[in-house]
């Protein structure tokens, strides 16, 4: 192996600082480690050889590898003891001050020619740089954790930042097996920017008394893919990881509306509900495992009604031939029938709204999402205005549970779960893009990698439909009159003119 640094220094021998030594040894990298704990280096090499060895075991890794890989990592007891690296990476705690004056003292301890880079994911490279004399030496080189496993890599340039230390960095990301996407200087970079749109909007879906956190994670993970739900996936990180992160980028762009965090998650951080490392959060946790609620059975209907199906429903054919398929009795009169199930599909609408602008009977009125095909989801979400009767309500749960297929049935919001969610996520990106915070490329990348989701929020648009995005964005924003449901220009100009969202303008 020959990677671009042969010698690189590590200050911080934490789980990130762990990790990126690990693979840089791994790629052939002589990794010398400080920590500023006495002790610490060194039970991080010895962390290491013994996960090393627990691969060697697997055969994952042969058994010479071990040695091999142990004796590249040389813990250290000072900081000039880094002087023959040509790259240094600091991976201490997530605090401005605590991180300038590092950089500063590292950069009396190294040559002109040698690399800073921070392991920041959400501070300023330029504010870090500002207090350097030699700011085109530093950059910003964000890991995510578990290390060896996530394999994308932020390198974002300040605004005095060297092109070649980009192009360095970039290459070196790639000689440790990872992917390099190239974010500008903003708060958040990429991946924290781009998973705003997820959990907050979950939060706000909770906080409208729409749904329960366990019903929200299993429509986003059976309608959309997600691995984890929003409320899994908190509970997973730790609100005291999450939600600071919330406030910083809703701080740092200056209380943009589409970032605004949450109460729900500052009174459970406040009262020590973080997650699954505390055993409590949105879940509670026994060995590891999420305690959760059973789902609601499906009712047991003894006559069923005839359906109405609006000619405004989104998908409506598609919807006519699953009502066919689930036997339903479809009428098909310009108006439903006294006794008819009134069946909606709107998208950003509220049923409620449907209903009195359509002129139906909302005791009747029960509407169904249809953002997404319904061939490609394992879940049907249904809601119910406020004045829905409780036979009509059970009446359509049970018609679209004949075919065994899940359902989940949500109070009236303007949009249902995953539009309001899916059309977030896209949103913040497409503004992303208007930004010129990466390239489309590398957000798809830097999302799918970093966050784990299903697909990138570009392709999730796509398959959504850009006009469908819009449709809910805008409806959205008149049924909440709130501009965190503001369109991004650049969707806006995609969806306007059909074309698709990964199109790249050359």
């Amino acid at each position: 192996m020959n990677p671009y640094f042969e010698h690189i220094g590590i200050v911080g021998a934490g789980a990130m600082g762990r990790g990126i030594a690990q693979i840089a040894a791994e790629a052939g990298s002589t990794v010398w480690l400080f920590d500023t704990a006495p002790g610490t280096a060194q039970a991080a090499c010895t962390t290491l050889q013994m996960q090393w060895r627990t691969l060697a075991n697997k055969g994952r890794i042969a058994a010479s590898d071990v040695d091999i890989f142990t004796a590249r990592i040389r813990p250290v007891a000072t900081l000039q003891a880094l002087s023959l690296c040509t790259l240094v990476v600091e991976a201490v705690v997530e605090q401005q001050d605590v991180k300038t004056l590092l950089l500063q003292t590292l950069e009396s301890c190294l040559p002109p020619t040698a690399i800073l880079a921070s392991n920041t994911s959400s501070l300023s490279i330029t504010a870090l740089g500002a207090g350097l004399q030699r700011p085109a030496q530093l950059a910003g080189f964000h890991f995510f954790n578990p290390v060896p496993l996530m394999k994308v890599v932020e390198v974002i340039p300040g605004l005095k930042t060297a092109h070649a230390v980009v192009q360095a960095l970039q290459q070196y990301a790639k000689d440790l097996g990872h992917t390099p996407v190239l974010a500008q200087d903003t708060p958040g970079f990429i991946v924290n920017h781009a998973g705003r749109g997820y959990g907050t909007e979950a939060l706000r879906i909770v906080s409208e008394g729409v749904a329960d956190f366990a019903t929200i994670d299993r429509i986003l993970r059976d309608q959309v893919g997600f691995k984890l739900g929003p409320f899994e996936l908190m509970d997973l990180t730790g609100l005291d990881v999450s939600h600071p992160v919330m406030e910083s980028i809703y701080q740092q762009y200056y209380e943009e509306p589409r970032y605004r965090p949450s109460v729900i998650t500052a009174q459970r951080l406040a009262g020590g509900l973080t997650g699954r490392k505390a055993g409590e959060g949105f879940y509670q946790y026994a060995d590891d495992h999420a305690t959760l609620p059973a789902e609601p059975p499906v009712p047991v209907v003894d006559e069923m009604p005839p359906v109405w199906l609006s000619p405004r429903a989104s998908r409506r054919m598609e919807l006519l031939m699953l009502l066919k398929n689930l036997g339903a009795k479809i009428e098909t009169g310009q108006s439903p029938s006294p006794l008819a199930l009134t069946l909606v599909a709107p998208l950003g609408f509220d049923i409620t709204t449907v209903a009195v602008v359509e002129r139906l009977d909302p005791a009747r009125t029960v509407g169904i999402d249809m953002l997404l095909d319904d061939a490609g989801t394992k879940r049907r979400v249904l809601a119910t205005n406020p004045a829905t009767r409780t036979d009509m309500r059970d009446a359509a749960h049970a018609l679209f549970a004949r075919d065994g297929k899940a359902v989940s049935v949500v109070r009236d919001s303007g949009g249902f779960v995953t539009q309001r969610v899916v059309a977030n996520i896209v949103n913040i990106a497409a503004d992303m893009c208007q930004q010129g915070i990466c390239s489309p490329r590398d957000l798809e990348t830097a999302v799918t990698l970093g966050l784990g989701y299903p697909m990138g929020p570009l392709a999730l648009g796509n398959l959504c439909g850009p006009t469908n995005v819009l449709e809910v964005l805008f409806n959205m924003q008149t049924v909440y009159g709130d501009p965190r449901y503001r369109p991004s220009p650049w969707l806006r100009r995609r969806g306007a003119i059909g074309l698709s969202l990964l199109h790249e303008e050359e």
